[in-house]
């Protein structure tokens, strides 16, 4: 069902990556987007724990299947379908957009592999910046950041230091084993057999009941308990989802039980 970001040179949604710099872009604007062409057909977004209680009210959150897990908003249940947006990427009604995805197109990013430092970087493909003669916002003005780029810088500081702290979460959980492989089925009227969706992971409840006095204690007074219910408690929206995708016609056209991985 869901997988973490693609381990290829770029994240999702990312075509290209060039570091902003005031003598080639100094013409450089930002026009406002009031939709997300490139998020319509992306069923899972990488999700920061920041966002968990927000995020719960709206979206089931799972995490990855593989080794190195990470959370995710849950947008459809089937590869290539997002209930939330309709057909021009624009939002349907109300719901919740991840940061990772008012991030784009810009994002922090190394460029240089011997050095830490990361610089403010952008997808040039995107249609949202060019040098419009009459549309958006400068971004340098004088060989300087503009208010509005400034941030831009400071979302994605923000977001990083968020990802951080989710990589902190993700360990916990890995150490303390409380992730299983998740299963859910959901029984369709005429439908002889259930449609059956795995190929992610959830927190094992039997395991956090039984954890130790000590253990508990910890999670609890660290902040992860609270988020580890969000992620529980939100798993009930994935009949939600299913029910969206019916009505909205995307359903896959089969009629035995469906395993997405």
């Amino acid at each position: 069902m869901a997988s973490a970001p693609q381990a290829n040179n770029l994240p999702i949604f990312y075509k290209d990556l060039v570091p902003l710099n005031s003598n080639e872009h100094a013409k450089l604007r930002l026009k406002p987007a009031d939709a997300a062409p490139f998020l319509k057909d992306q069923h899972a977004v990488p999700l920061t724990i920041d966002e968990f209680v927000v995020a719960q009210r709206f979206v089931p959150i799972i995490f990855s299947a593989g080794d190195e897990p990470v959370p995710l908003a849950l947008m459809g249940l089937n590869e290539g379908v997002n209930t939330f947006l309709d057909d021009d990427g624009k939002l349907r009604g109300t719901g919740y957009v991840p940061a990772y995805v008012r991030r784009y197109p810009w994002m922090l990013a190394k460029l240089r592999p011997d050095s830490d430092e990361l610089s403010l970087c952008f997808d040039p493909t995107s249609d949202t910046l060019g040098e419009f003669k009459k549309e958006g916002e400068a971004l340098l003005e004088d060989g300087k950041p503009t208010e509005l780029t400034q941030n831009i810088l400071k979302f994605c500081e923000d977001f990083e230091q968020a990802a951080h702290r989710t990589g902190l979460f993700m360990k916990d959980l890995a150490e303390m084993d409380l992730l299983m492989d998740g299963e859910v089925a959901i029984q369709v009227p005429g439908n002889e057999q259930p449609f059956v969706y795995r190929g992610f992971r959830m927190v094992n409840e039997e395991k956090l009941r039984d954890l130790r006095g000590d253990q508990l204690r910890k999670i609890n007074q660290n902040g992860m308990l609270p988020l580890i219910h969000a992620h529980l408690f939100s798993l009930q929206l994935m009949r939600e989802i299913f029910q969206q995708q019916v009505e909205q016609g995307k359903m896959p056209q089969v009629k035995v039980p469906e395993a997405v991985n």
